[in-house]
């Protein structure tokens, strides 16, 4: 078994190509859309720099967690998921227009000495949403991420140069614990710089945790339409199996339950308390159009993925599930839709930026993501369960 047998496909080259192809057309038409128009832009942005986000962390995410548990599911998907992580440079440069250019469009609320004289901040707030410690936090935040890319990447290539490195597969572990806890804080602190303080007067403690679950569940639905797509060529055809697959499925669906866990937890506590300064968050968002939006996020997000992902043969289909997978990247991009909008407009209609913005980001990250596929095998060839893993034992 060697690297050259377990190289990426021509098909994904093709991927790259057309995604970056796409991604910087659409970047193209979105720039002009800027110009006509700098606070929608950015408030498309803001929603489409959320999605890829995700796509990145919740990829970080679960490589610690597969190091953690040293499952099976995760040896699969291992290199999709690394490769997914070394995006991280593409997320931090898309960063950079909200930071240059966004800011003043994005959180006025805090920014403007006219609307914090109107609604006054508390004394916390004055100090802690400033300017300097938006952007401190924020090179903050990257440095941690970036650095538990690195780290985990750099073992990674390390175990398939030295197979019998024990002392490695510890250190994968004894690292990946505390990496989860960093990137939970880290991910959390970013949710409430970047879109919670949109809204300064409104505040959940559980706001962080709906973005981490609501980046597993993209993560992994990415990882599911990946490795069918890659199963459609060697070396990946003679390798996925079904119960690859229904374990995928299961975590899927275990993420599905813990991102509406979360969001139902934070919606049953503050209408519960009743308190003004709470309800606000969700009376702009579960009346008029806005609540249409809210069913629909509701229905097609939960409800149907969660009824769809209980069978065990729809987790084994490779047909269908990689369809719900694409299908909840999707949702996810509504939800975000739903979460970041009603603090600037009352219409909860998109708009042709809506549209566009996410097709630019997304198809850049895809191609990165494709270009980082080709870089190393497509299984860790070092890891001392893979032959294991990939065994064929169906039932």
């Amino acid at each position: 078994m060697n690297g050259q047998d377990y190289k990426a496909p021509e098909s994904v080259s093709r991927v790259q190509t057309r995604a970056l192809m796409v991604g910087g057309l659409a970047l193209i038409v979105g720039i002009t859309g800027a110009l006509k128009s700098p606070d929608a832009f950015f408030q498309s942005y803001l929603m489409s720099f959320l999605l890829v986000l995700g796509l990145t962390l919740g990829s970080l995410g679960l490589t610690m967690l597969q190091h953690l548990t040293s499952g099976h599911w995760g040896i699969i998907i291992r290199r999709p998921l690394e490769s997914a992580t070394r995006t991280l440079p593409l997320i931090a440069i898309a960063f950079l227009p909200i930071a240059l250019f966004g800011m003043k469009y994005l959180y006025p609320a805090w920014l403007d000495p006219e609307k914090t004289k109107e609604e006054p901040l508390s004394q916390f707030q004055q100090t802690y949403l400033t300017h300097g410690g938006y952007l401190t936090r924020a090179v903050i935040y990257f440095a941690i991420w970036l650095g538990m890319m690195f780290l985990f990447n750099s073992l990674s290539k390390r175990q398939d140069a030295n197979r019998d490195d024990r002392a490695l597969r510890l250190r994968f572990k004894v690292l990946a614990g505390p990496g989860i806890i960093l990137y939970v804080f880290a991910m959390s602190l970013a949710a409430i710089d970047w879109v919670m303080s949109i809204s300064p007067h409104w505040a959940s403690t559980i706001y962080g945790f709906l973005f981490v679950a609501g980046q597993l569940i993209s993560s992994m639905a990415l990882m599911i339409a990946t490795v069918v797509l890659l199963s459609r060529a060697e070396p990946f055809a003679s390798v996925l199996q079904k119960r690859h697959l229904h374990d995928l499925g299961k975590l899927l669906l275990a993420f599905v339950m813990l991102w509406a866990y979360f969001d139902f937890s934070q919606l049953l506590i503050i209408w519960s308390g009743n308190q003004p300064e709470e309800i606000s968050f969700y009376h702009t968002r579960l009346y008029g159009g806005w609540g249409v939006v809210a069913v629909i996020v509701l229905v097609f997000h939960f409800f149907v993925p969660f009824f769809l992902l209980l069978s065990q043969d729809v987790k084994r289909n490779s047909k269908i599930l990689p369809r719900i997978a694409v299908w909840l990247i999707f949702m996810r991009l509504v939800d975000l839709f739903w979460m970041t909008r009603p603090e600037f407009t009352s219409r909860a209609v998109p708009t042709w930026l809506d549209l566009v913005l996410p097709i630019a980001l997304g198809g850049l990250w895809l191609g990165v993501f494709a270009f980082n596929l080709k870089q190393c095998p497509l299984l860790p060839l070092g890891d001392p369960k893979l032959a294991e893993a990939i065994e064929h034992h169906e039932h």
